[in-house]
């Protein structure tokens, strides 16, 4: 196998050598060079092109390198057979380098609604660890769980803009191996301010699978597959939810709750070994970088230079990177849009995750160990919410593409799907509120559960492959300024769910977050039907 750091074999590139992914524009050649894709907030730059690279008004706009210069690095011609490329690559090493990521997102986080097999594994093991710290406060029991995810709203601000800089492979390697040590202090911990710190680093650290995983798609994919592999890619998180709890449940019941990180560490180290051996740099400007900096040593001319390297200084291109996330939730109204209502939900349905032992021990008389079969309806509905996006999410694409249309990112909001999602969400939410509130046999709020998990998968899916197509290139910067609000509603809200419980009931507390959930429903409905004259209009053209 080629190792991630050696580039594939190459010739000096002749004057004509063409390339893949970008469109780069000077004065002399106002030409875009052929087979490529451009989905930019901006029309001037919205060409009908064939690859999946977003191009920032940097490499417009900046003094970079044309076909008519020699010493310009991109793909050998002809481009679509350049093993070199990622686009290129066989369906065993794309499928193979996907596997491994979505191993990886399984450990640490889920893009679903019951969070993360690192977080949901502990949840049910809450009770065990307040009383071995000797502690009774509900608002610490909720914390202690949602802290990992408050260390997700902060990872994406530096991992996805790292990714875009520095390339995925360093900031997969990186954030792996440190989530493994932090998993390993995490089971040693003496009090409980040193457990709630390192779980705070773990998810730190362990949300880069999923924030650049989607980038990751992006490099390898080409759009009208897109939904496809991202519905696969999911399979590993969405299964978190449903092993995490059932094995750390009965887990620590019979070892304690420490094994559960011991055994999660285990897992970790040898994914992370797995990752070093398998997986590949993806991001197309560092490969190329890659390239051109080959062709400097052995021919020791120093003029060789990827065409898509910036003419921005190391120092101000690390800034911009790092407030690109940032300037996207800020000044990208769909990017807002949409971190807003996808945070709502993921807050609203964490405070049934960080509930659902102490509801089901309540109600129902669950052990700690059977405590964790509370998970399963919401696992099987994300499984039933995969298997429906990845059926038909990527089916508007298709048939624009066999009309002889052009695509664009609304297509990965059709109401045949987001309307119906955004629905089941506060149908299912009231469904378990006042079964468990009557005590109902525990598999009616099971039912609804997986209800309001069917319909939270589509809109997750359905909102990171819409950004991903709006913003190619810097997908993992989008899907950062997603993860960070919904990561700190996450964390947040959840403090208070076992009060809301305690002060109006489970059923009047659910049809309560059932109501907020309604009144955001029409916001994906509405960016469907309206998102590219969003986009179009004068606050939606924004350079990142």
């Amino acid at each position: 196998m080629q190792s991630a750091d050696e580039p594939a074999p190459i010739a000096e590139p002749a004057p004509t050598s063409g390339v893949e992914g970008n469109s780069i524009l000077t004065e002399e050649d106002s030409t875009p060079a052929p087979h490529h894709e451009e989905w930019h907030s901006n029309p001037k730059n919205a060409q009908d092109l064939s690859t999946d690279v977003f191009i920032d008004d940097d490499l417009v706009n900046g003094s970079h390198t044309t076909r008519q210069d020699p010493f310009a690095v991109g793909w050998e011609e002809p481009v679509d057979q350049d093993p070199a490329n990622p686009l290129n690559w066989t369906s065993w090493q794309t499928n193979v380098n996907i596997g491994v990521i979505s191993f990886l997102s399984f450990l640490t986080f889920a893009d679903a609604d019951c969070g993360p097999l690192a977080s949901s594994m502990f949840a049910p093991s809450v009770p065990q660890v307040m009383q071995d710290f000797k502690s009774d406060s509900n608002l610490l029991a909720a914390f202690v769980v949602s802290v990992y995810i408050l260390g997700f709203a902060f990872g994406p601000l530096v991992v996805a803009p790292i990714s875009e800089l520095k390339g995925r492979l360093i900031v997969y390697h990186t954030c792996n191996t440190l989530f493994f040590v932090f998993t390993i202090i995490s089971a040693l911990s003496q009090t409980m301010v040193m457990l709630i710190v390192f779980r705070f680093l773990a998810g730190f650290v362990g949300v880069a699978p999923t924030t650049i995983g989607s980038g990751t798609i992006a490099d390898l994919i080409p759009r009208e597959r897109r939904a496809l592999y991202m519905s696969l890619w999911s399979m590993g998180p969405i299964l978190g939810p449903v092993v995490g709890p059932i094995a750390g449940g009965f887990l620590a019941e019979a070892k304690g709750w420490r094994w559960e990180f011991w055994v999660l560490a285990m897992v970790g180290g040898t994914a992370t070994t797995g990752a070093f051996l398998i997986l590949r740099e993806t991001f197309a400007p560092v490969v190329l970088e890659k390239k051109a900096d080959q062709l400097r040593k052995s021919t020791g001319n120093p003029l060789y230079h990827s065409i898509l390297a910036s003419n921005i200084p190391p120092k101000d291109l690390f800034l911009r990177s790092i407030v690109r996330p940032s300037k996207m939730l800020i000044m990208a109204p769909i990017v807002s849009l949409m971190s807003i209502y996808v945070a709502v939900l993921y807050g609203l349905l964490y405070i049934l995750f960080t509930t659902f032992t102490f509801v089901f021990e309540g109600q129902y008389n669950f052990s700690t160990g059977t405590s964790g079969l509370s998970f399963i309806g919401s696992g099987v509905g994300t499984v039933c919410g995969v298997v429906v996006y990845a059926t038909l999410g990527d089916r508007l694409v298709r048939v624009r593409n066999a009309g002889g249309e052009t695509p664009v990112p609304e297509d990965r909001l059709p109401i045949y799907l987001v309307l119906p999602a955004s629905l089941s969400i506060p149908a299912g939410l009231i469904i378990y509120g006042w079964a468990a509130d009557k005590r109902v046999h525990w598999v009616v709020p099971q039912i609804g559960n997986a209800v309001t998990s069917v319909g939270m998968m589509i809109i997750v899916m359905s909102v990171q492959t819409y950004l991903v197509d709006a913003f190619t290139e810097h997908a993992a910067s989008a899907i950062a300024a997603n993860t960070v609000l919904r990561s700190v509603l996450g964390a947040l809200l959840p403090l208070c769910g076992l009060q809301l419980y305690d002060a109006i009931g489970l059923g009047w507390g659910n049809t309560l977050l059932g109501f907020i959930a309604l009144g955001m429903a029409p916001i994906p409905v509405l960016l469907g039907m309206f998102g590219a004259r969003l986009r179009n209009s004068k606050m939606g053209r924004v350079t990142f």
